[in-house]
């Protein structure tokens, strides 16, 4: 059997395909989730995975998970970032997801979701908010980390992203440096999402999950804000298509033995 996880996110798909042949891969998922779709299955079918054969699993998750009209399941971004993140973190944790357009906190207890709280009103604490900043600045995403850690700091304060980008637009106008700048938009995002996960008791076993888990920048200033150890996991951008692909199995399995009960 092969079961596959497949995350829609607003900005990045994410697929996890577990099997014969254990592999992942990401894409942009466009303007369009369905055409992001079709690609995906086109990919897995090199691979030698069929989503249309009885042998393979899928279940779908993230923005976009309705438009993967082949899954077998579609079950929410929480319930398959925590499994994920549980897989992630060897065991319950506290999960700080940062995705394109919005930022989780899930707390999980016994193998189980016991609370989680979630931002989707605004994009200034999300990767979405970081792209915006980036092309103001004329660079690239990883440019902009690269300049925020030779920079001081200058204060971003508006909570909302269009005001904020005007505070960047003064600072650019006033000739400051793109460095200090680049450094007040990570401080400002890193000071955002501690403030959401703040709200919750976070476990000691607290970890960074999405697209920002790779950076050990990015993941160094949220430990300072949130005032604990954030640690940064391999694979962390794939926690919600490895729940996925791991609830896929899990679902199969119980089947199995409820049909030999």
């Amino acid at each position: 059997m092969n079961y596959v996880g497949i995350d829609i996110g607003s900005t990045a798909s994410k697929v996890v395909a577990r099997g014969k042949d254990t592999f992942q891969f990401v894409l942009p998922t466009g303007w369009s989730s369905k055409e992001a779709t079709t690609i995906i299955k086109e990919k897995l079918l090199e691979n030698g995975i069929d989503v249309l054969s009885d042998e393979t699993k899928v279940v779908a998750t993230g923005y976009g998970r309705a438009a993967v009209d082949f899954a077998d399941y579609t079950i929410t971004e929480i319930t398959c970032h925590a499994r994920g993140g549980r897989e992630l973190a060897g065991g319950d944790c506290s999960i700080i997801d940062v995705g394109g357009q919005d930022t989780k906190v899930i707390l999980l207890s016994n193998g189980t979701v016991q609370d989680f709280q979630m931002n989707d009103k605004c994009s200034a604490g999300t990767g979405k908010f970081l792209e915006i900043m980036a092309n103001r600045l004329g660079v690239t995403l990883q440019e902009l980390f690269e300049l925020a850690e030779k920079g001081t700091v200058l204060p971003i304060s508006s909570l909302c992203t269009v005001f904020a980008e005007s505070e960047v637009i003064n600072y650019i106008g006033e000739g400051r440096n793109r460095e200090d700048i680049a450094a007040g938009v990570v401080d400002s995002v890193a000071a955002k999402v501690a403030q959401l996960g703040q709200r919750k008791r976070l476990s000691e076993n607290l970890i960074l999950t999405g697209g920002l888990s790779h950076n050990e920048y990015f993941t160094e200033i949220l430990s300072k804000k949130v005032g604990q150890k954030v640690a940064s996991v391999e694979n962390g951008r794939y926690a919600g298509a490895l729940g996925a692909a791991l609830l896929a199995e899990e679902k199969t399995v119980g089947a199995a033995g409820k049909k030999n009960s």
